[in-house]
């Protein structure tokens, strides 16, 4: 696979206002998720980028009717080729996706499209944020899109991913939670505390600088680390997506385990570490 760049995979606000003033084609997408508040359509309609199409991380991005594989197991291509079309996602147009929320939903969307084998999608550096133009109140219902997906199992799709077992065996596996749900301190969510042995503590949230743009390409390296063969999860898949997003600026293809915690703790045969 090519070697992305950072650009391929983030675009800032500056660069998304010079292309909707010069009216190039974009499809925008406003992914509003956070886990105090998973439903971010009544945020999306107090304010949103002009001309973005909410997007469901729960209902779109997820699909609930799947046992076995966490708290939000991975939708199917052809559903995701569905919803896309309903957003406006058109062949040979570039998607912009946005959140409000640490680069969480953003993530997950640039996560489920690019496995989905949509080309040119990129996650908006600083979410909604960094946007200084205008904003828009209410819904955006678009014009249906074209879009076809190249994958129909995200699980098998144009990113890799790794099952449980695999998971532990990785290289290098990144734990995306707070240390204190990595520690087993607390645990808030899932049955069990603790973490997966041999993984390393990286906080999503880590990556981000305090304006909520990735942190530069030599300071992601430095706290992302150096090995090839890397593996992300989190509580359920979500936020692992952020260290997904930030090795990719890298050039670095990392393994989402999209059942993360959820799944590795609703076995009871499993191994759990606790501790730093």
């Amino acid at each position: 696979m090519e070697r992305r760049r950072r650009d391929e995979v983030l675009i800032t606000a500056i660069e998304l206002a010079a292309l909707l003033a010069a009216g190039e084609p974009v499809t925008i997408l406003d992914v509003r998720w956070q886990l105090a508040e998973p439903d971010g359509r009544q945020a999306y309609e107090r304010g949103h980028i002009p001309g973005a199409v909410y997007v469901s991380l729960e209902d779109e991005l997820s699909d609930h009717s799947i046992t076995g594989h966490g708290r939000h197991p991975l939708p199917a291509g052809r559903a995701v080729e569905a919803v896309a079309r309903r957003w406006g996602v058109r062949a040979g147009r570039p998607v912009v996706v946005y959140d409000d929320w640490n680069r969480a939903g953003s993530a997950r969307a640039w996560w489920v499209l690019t496995a989905a084998g949509i080309p040119d999608v990129r996650v908006l550096d600083g979410g909604l944020a960094a946007w200084t133009g205008g904003i828009e109140s209410g819904a955006v219902v678009p014009e249906p899109g074209d879009v076809t997906v190249a994958h129909s199992d995200l699980y098998s799709g144009a990113l890799p991913t790794l099952t449980a077992e695999e998971a532990i065996a990785v290289e290098t596996l990144l734990d995306a939670r707070a240390p204190e749900r990595f520690r087993g301190d607390v645990e808030p969510i899932d049955p069990v505390a603790g973490h997966i042995p041999g993984a390393r503590n990286v906080p999503s949230t880590g990556l981000l600088a305090d304006d909520g743009t990735f942190l530069t390409e030599v300071e992601l390296a430095d706290v992302l680390g150096g090995a090839a063969n890397v593996g992300a999860y989190c509580g359920s898949g979500v936020t692992a997506s952020v260290l997904v997003v930030a090795l990719a600026t890298l050039g670095v293809d990392a393994a989402l385990y999209p059942g993360s915690w959820s799944e590795w703790s609703s076995d009871s045969a499993r191994p759990v570490a606790t501790g730093d």
